[in-house]
């Protein structure tokens, strides 16, 4: 099908927009392609309803565009992506001058419909972790005792599958019941343990680890079974494993277990403005 000719004018500012995203905002190839296609969008909507320059559009018009997606059956998401592009888009204009007043500042996005996932609650993670410390007595081998203790660390800690897994023996402050974790960028913070976290990190450390060890270990914490570093998915297996013995349970993976580590500071007490500024939560 033939791209929509629009009128000069609306050519000219979006083919301007698209060199501001790629060479100011630097944003990647697809982020703009998702931004040209929104844009295109609405100013072929504009065209039709006889609007061939911004200084035409106003809000009216702008909701005339939203309402034709909604009855176009598109997703409530994909309404609300829309209109921020249109808020980005308008406010750059304004700001650049093609535009003396700015029409979509208050073009409102249509809210989305959340389901609420499923809940791990605090007496289900404690058998959780009860059950995988007491797999690591009874069963006795080094995967039994790195399985607790990843466990343990996760749900203790709230940090990422991939922080885990780049974890060294020395980001264990022992004294001070910390470990050392580099987020996204690089970016280093430091996490408290619990009492639980650390025993089950030491008895890891101190034994079962020695019995996965290689020469392609190095310095790293967690081992698989072949002693080279964790790898994600092995991480992801034993948190959905966990779960699925044991009863009560929801399925949830390694971000499930940052949440409910979340909600059970909030109801142990802590304030709600530490847990969202907390690194973990």
């Amino acid at each position: 099908m033939a791209e929509t000719v629009l009128p000069p004018q609306f050519e000219t500012v979006l083919d301007s927009y698209l060199r501001h995203l790629r060479g100011q905002r630097n944003l990647a190839a697809h982020t703009v392609r998702a931004y040209r296609t929104d844009l295109l969008d609405l100013f072929t909507h504009l065209s039709r309803l006889g609007i061939d320059s911004l200084n035409g559009v106003d809000l009216k018009a702008l909701r005339s565009w939203l309402a034709k997606q909604h009855s176009l059956g598109h997703a409530r998401s994909t309404l609300q992506r829309r209109a921020a592009a249109a808020r980005v888009f308008f406010a750059w204009a304004q700001e650049t001058g093609h535009l003396a007043s700015d029409p979509a500042a208050n073009l409102r996005s249509p809210k989305i419909s959340r389901i609420l996932p499923p809940t791990l609650e605090a007496p289900t993670a404690a058998q959780m972790l009860d059950g995988a410390m007491a797999a690591a007595v009874d069963v006795g081998g080094p995967v039994a005792a790195r399985d607790a203790a990843v466990l343990e660390v996760l749900y203790a800690t709230g940090i990422r599958v991939s922080e885990l897994c780049g974890l060294d023996v020395a980001d264990l402050d022992r004294e001070r019941r910390v470990i050392r974790v580099f987020g996204k960028g690089r970016k280093e913070r430091t996490v408290p343990l619990g009492v639980p976290a650390l025993r089950a990190l030491e008895a890891w450390l101190a034994k079962a680890r020695l019995q996965l060890a290689t020469a392609e270990s190095g310095q790293a914490m967690f081992l698989g079974e072949r002693g080279k570093r964790i790898d994600p998915r092995v991480v992801r297996r034993v948190v959905h494993r966990s779960l699925q013995l044991t009863q009560g349970a929801p399925d949830l993976g390694p971000h499930g277990l940052r949440h409910a580590m979340a909600t059970h500071l909030l109801e142990g007490g802590a304030d709600l403005r530490s847990v969202q500024a907390h690194p973990r939560a």
